[in-house]
């Protein structure tokens, strides 16, 4: 994954801001739909933590935490949360910052075409989710995805690996598509 410095983090804060909230409240909405009331959601590769944003204002029951490699952004999303109880931290997805089954849904957006080892992110997103737990990934529709489609296969049950197009209102073409998988 590659580190954004602070004027990286300032400008992508901005575009994102501009062009991916349609995105952000489309997997909000899943997310609020899918947890339960107080469970735990980790945003890993959280950015400027706009999703945490949108998923603090519609389950403020939620116990949010955000990672992301570059402390630039967490300062960026420190921000954007002020006012939220949400727990960031600097870290990579291939050696999580949490203790073993920390939570109940992992969720990541436009991260993963990033992560330049796939079993080793397959491993630590499978050891911080808690049984039964949900990981979705969500990224760009395009992605070459058979390394990591591989790796979860690797680490979860087979059949509960998905990968689906999302089309998020407003927006005419899937541009994302949604990798899914559960703890066993």
């Amino acid at each position: 994954m590659t580190g954004f410095g602070e004027q990286e983090s300032r400008g992508y804060d901005r575009r994102a801001t501009k062009l991916l909230g349609g995105l952000y409240r489309h997997i909000a909405d899943e997310v609020a739909a899918s947890t339960g009331p107080g469970e735990a959601v980790l945003d890993v590769g959280t950015g400027p933590g706009l999703l945490l944003a949108h998923l603090a204002g519609r389950r403020p029951d939620l116990l949010l935490h955000g990672v992301d490699l570059s402390p630039h952004m967490i300062a960026r999303a420190r921000t954007n949360l002020a006012g939220h109880e949400v727990e960031l931290s600097v870290g990579d997805v291939g050696a999580l910052p949490y203790p073993d089954n920390s939570f109940d849904l992992v969720v990541s957006s436009l991260s993963m075409h990033e992560w330049p080892d796939p079993v080793a992110a397959a491993a630590e997103l499978e050891r911080v989710l808690r049984p039964r737990g949900t990981l979705a990934l969500y990224d760009f529709r395009f992605v070459r995805d058979a390394s990591m489609r591989t790796a979860l296969g690797a680490r979860f049950a087979e059949p509960t690996v998905r990968r689906k197009v999302v089309r998020p209102r407003g927006y005419p073409f899937g541009l994302y598509a949604q990798w899914t998988a559960r703890a066993a």
